[in-house]
């Protein structure tokens, strides 16, 4: 069974007295362990699609017609508390424009343990810092970030850090809507090589 099935799927946006398909009779598979690219101009719907994966589309948006199974479940019928299970421990995302997601006055690696614990009530502070170190290790930076706040990171080094905290509930769906945006040509093939590491490793 594919992880995650797109069948059919058409998203439409309300505005003013009109309805706009942004998304229109999508279909996709995708297979454990696999990847797989999303091409488009800008508007075409990509990140409208990457957000009805997540069931984050704003009030607007309304999915007219298709389902979106993960592990054969369709998430367009979760709950509330479907989705507290599901949204970023097993379904997660990096962001477009995410260059700006952390909080500039709070060390990194104090977001990072925050966002862990968050969602692993049961868990200590150390604990939560070793498992932050280990993520953060895994993006190819050094523990030493974390005692560092976002102005003093430059740009990859600040989207390495959006990607380990992407990973932090390890997700078996990773969802990249633009993760190289704002980034010069040379960092963002770096970045590219290290999604690419990581997944081969999680395979």
């Amino acid at each position: 069974m594919p992880i995650l099935e797109v069948k059919n799927l058409t998203i439409t946006y309300k505005i003013g007295f009109k309805d706009f398909d942004a998304v229109k009779d999508v279909s996709f598979g995708l297979d454990s362990g696999d990847t797989l690219a999303i091409v488009g101009e800008s508007g075409s719907g990509k990140t409208t699609l990457a957000l009805s994966i997540l069931g984050l589309l704003p009030r607007n948006a309304k999915v007219r017609s298709g389902k979106i199974l993960f592990k054969g479940q369709n998430v367009l019928e979760f709950t509330r508390d479907q989705w507290n299970t599901v949204r970023w421990k097993k379904i997660s995302m990096i962001f477009q424009a995410s260059m700006s997601a952390l909080d500039p006055v709070k060390k990194v690696g104090d977001q990072l343990i925050e966002l862990y614990r968050y969602h692993n009530r049961k868990v200590g502070k150390e604990e939560g810092k070793r498992k932050v170190e280990e993520i953060v290790k895994m993006v190819d930076l050094s523990p030493k970030v974390l005692n560092l706040y976002p102005h003093e990171l430059s740009g990859g080094m600040k989207q390495r850090v959006i990607i380990a905290s992407s990973l932090l509930l390890e997700p078996e769906l990773l969802i990249a809507d633009e993760p190289t945006t704002a980034l010069d040509v040379i960092t963002q093939a770096e970045i590219l090589s290290l999604i690419k590491k990581i997944a081969d490793e999680k395979t």
